[in-house]
């Protein structure tokens, strides 16, 4: 414990971010720079807790008290070294996860918590800027061969634990690019994808194989899998997303998320002059409380929409934790993203009863009323029904599963009752060689669960082709989260 009074000291401190004018004039993420002597700072705050309830919030067991307290006395190589030893891109946790770490600090109880998620995301910034992030080959090479079908981070996660242990692992991606969500689902505010290319050359280097633009059971058959690998690590995302089946929502104008997202991401590689699915000059209207809203309400502002609403049917959250999450679960409690200080209307406990058209067949209003929670349901409030102008709408509501298809009925695999694909206690299908990982098998979840995911299947897999491993294994398939 570098500061045995840092937490008394010091208050919790945060990176600026670049004023709103500024930042929706380009893509660029929103945050000024951090020095690092302040970060240090930050890192003092650490109290080594006895039980750090940090590194139980935190799916992948990060070691956080270890590489704060190493942050604070100056000793950055110890620091990435430690943190990489259970998280394999904390590029993309320490700019996306939305920390549950930071709710189970114990600092947290009574304070503000530590600002654990800026120590990690600067740590591997000085790692990358000194030149220590260098590939890691394997010593020996094994002569199994895996194949990984998803590039998200719960596919890239346990490709490179899998190249790393010595297999030949080959990593399918539907897509053009490389990624997943992380190249098309996150916005390059939130994350510039500069970063995810730095961290694939190094996997490139180590010795795993991209194959972009394969649709697995379409190019490529689950036979020709089956017949090619030893071993099948599914990976592919949780990516149908929640409908909304009211009246009018054949019309025009009506759009899933992952309709509208890619577009932006796109243009911004140099793939296409602007999006497919605009929202310059529009009345926009967001279906949908959370993040994946808060990206498209980003991402409108800065495509120039005329006016957006983000609606959401649950009632508003409350300011400070509420009584039905107390420490050290993630707390519900009202947020304000980096997107929602640029502008727009949040608007909670309303429903969307139908869409209404003009008379060119394209949406033009929502019809909403207000909902109120009675014994668990949501019931209409009556006499509450009012229109909201809209000529563009983008349902953010989440998503149900993973897509089914030629893919997962060529392998066969059984699902579960919520549609993902079924599991035991060792990452394995109903099908011998077959392994998922990631919200193709959990649902719709965080960054961190896919990574943590990953690396476990990962461990499972080189177990079962091996006999043994010595692959970390961080979560179980039955592990409930605290968020």
């Amino acid at each position: 414990m570098g500061d045995v009074q840092g937490f008394l000291k010091h208050d919790r401190e945060l990176p600026t971010r670049r004023p709103v004018p500024v930042r929706l004039r380009d893509w660029r993420e929103v945050y000024e720079p951090f020095p690092e002597e302040t970060l240090r700072t930050q890192a003092s705050r650490c109290m080594d807790c006895g039980i750090p309830f940090c590194n139980q919030g935190c799916p992948l067991g990060n070691l956080i008290p270890d590489w704060n307290d190493l942050v604070y006395r100056d000793r950055w190589r110890e620091a990435i070294e430690r943190l990489h030893a259970t998280n394999n891109f904390p590029e993309f946790t320490g700019r996306l996860c939305p920390a549950p770490c930071e709710a189970a600090c114990v600092l947290g109880i009574n304070q503000d918590p530590v600002t654990i998620k800026q120590v990690e995301v600067t740590i591997i910034e000085h790692a990358f800027a000194e030149g220590w992030v260098a590939p890691v080959r394997p010593t020996t090479k094994t002569g199994k061969r895996v194949a990984v079908v998803g590039s998200g981070p719960a596919g890239l996660a346990a490709a490179q634990q899998l190249t790393r242990a010595g297999h030949a692992v080959t990593v399918f991606e539907r897509a053009d690019r490389i990624g997943g969500l992380l190249r098309y689902g996150i916005p390059e505010f939130k994350m510039e994808k500069r970063f995810l290319d730095r961290r694939l050359e190094q996997m490139r280097a180590e010795g795993t194989e991209f194959r972009a633009g394969v649709e697995v059971g379409v190019d490529v058959t689950a036979d020709d899998l089956r017949r090619d690998f030893d071993a099948i690590v599914l990976a592919g995302g949780s990516t149908q997303g929640r409908d909304l089946p009211v009246p009018g929502r054949e019309l025009d104008g009506i759009h899933q998320a992952m309709e509208y997202l890619p577009d932006a991401n796109r243009v911004q590689e140099g793939d296409q002059l602007g999006p497919r699915v605009s929202a310059h000059g529009r009345n926009v209207v967001i279906i949908g409380g959370g993040d994946t809203g808060a990206d498209c309400l980003g991402t409108a502002h800065r495509e120039g929409a005329a006016s957006v609403h983000q609606i959401e049917i649950m009632p508003r959250p409350p300011e400070a934790r509420a009584d039905s999450t107390p420490w050290p679960t993630w707390p519900l409690m009202f947020r304000t993203s980096s997107a929602h200080e640029e502008g727009g209307e949040r608007v909670f406990a309303v429903n969307t009863a139908e869409f209404l058209g003009d008379d060119d067949g394209r949406v033009r209003a929502l019809s909403l009323h207000e909902v109120a929670m009675v014994d668990g349901r949501f019931e209409r409030v009556e006499g509450t029904d009012f229109e909201l102008e809209a000529d563009l709408v983008l349902l953010a509501m989440g998503f149900t599963g993973p897509e089914k298809g030629p893919l997962l009925e060529g392998l066969g695999v059984d699902l579960d009752a919520r549609g993902n694909v079924a599991r035991d206690d060792r990452w394995s299908t109903n099908v011998n060689g077959v392994f998922v990982a990631g919200d193709m098998g959990r649902g719709q979840s965080l960054i961190v669960w896919a990574i943590a995911e990953g690396r476990s299947a990962a461990a499972a897999v080189d177990r079962h082709l091996m006999g043994d491993t010595l692959l970390p294994a961080p979560v179980r398939p039955t592990d409930a989260p605290l968020r």
